[in-house]
């Protein structure tokens, strides 16, 4: 396990200088190359570990890039609703929509090639301080935002779709993202869902960052649910503003 630790400690730290070197962080030009080089390089790498991305709004303004008034996900939502279609693994494709839209965000498609277990990041916190202790590997990990609407996302093999339609987790667990429905606990993205890939832009300055990277093996979602339904339980329980905190907030 000490190579895997060491793994993740060298993940975290090269994807904590990409953090340093976002938009903005620098005043020359040549920091504003590398840090889109960085960032393409990133995406790539999403790509190559078998993530379906395809182009996403961006924050602008005060507001998001499309030209829905009001948007409600301002940056969080696919800019096609053929989104299911167009998400590609190919790096040209992924390539290509950069350099049409350099500022752009990515989703990656849930339910085709990976899941995404997705929980409040103070329960995604303690759950992940859980699974090391055990020397549980749980792959690759995200966190959305900051404050009370963050989110910590743990990305895991895919369940796929099962012979029984019935096995379907219910609706909180396995439905559109387009819901807003409150719900403070875990959210299991499957078919028919997406999350923002790192690196992305939030507004107000939030962002979307690995904190263990892509390359990692995709462990079975299974090996982290308990660890992950506990820290719910304690977070829920513990009435620590999640009543006030609206699904999805990634999105």
């Amino acid at each position: 396990m000490g190579s895997d630790n060491s793994r993740h400690r060298g993940g975290e730290s090269r994807f904590s200088q990409w953090l340093r070197r976002l938009p903005g962080a620098g005043s020359g030009s040549a920091d504003t190359t590398e840090t889109a080089a960085s960032r393409e390089d990133l995406l790539l790498a999403a790509a190559a570990a078998g993530f379906p991305l395809a182009q996403a709004a961006y924050p602008e303004g005060y507001g998001c890039s499309c030209d829905r008034i009001g948007c409600p996900t301002p940056g969080r939502h696919p800019v096609s609703f053929a989104w299911q279609t167009q998400a590609s693994t190919e790096a040209e494709q992924v390539a290509r929509w950069l350099r049409a839209q350099p500022e752009a965000n990515f989703i990656t498609a849930t339910g085709i090639n990976h899941d995404v277990l997705d929980v409040p990041a103070e329960a995604g916190q303690s759950a992940l301080e859980v699974l090391d202790a055990a020397e549980v590997e749980v792959g690759p990990v995200a966190r959305s935002g900051e404050g009370p609407q963050a989110r910590v996302l743990f990305f895991t093999a895919t369940r796929g779709t099962p012979d029984d339609e019935d096995e379907w987790w219910p609706c909180e667990l396995d439905c559109h993202p387009e819901t807003m429905d409150e719900h403070p606990g875990l959210r299991w993205h499957c078919r028919g869902s997406y999350v923002l890939v790192p690196p992305a832009k939030l507004p107000s300055e939030g962002s979307v960052a690995w904190l263990r990277g892509p390359e990692l093996p995709l462990p079975d979602p299974l090996t982290l649910l308990e660890a992950l339904t506990d820290a719910c339980a304690r977070y829920a329980g513990e009435g620590t503003g999640h009543e006030s905190v609206a699904w999805p907030l990634h999105h």
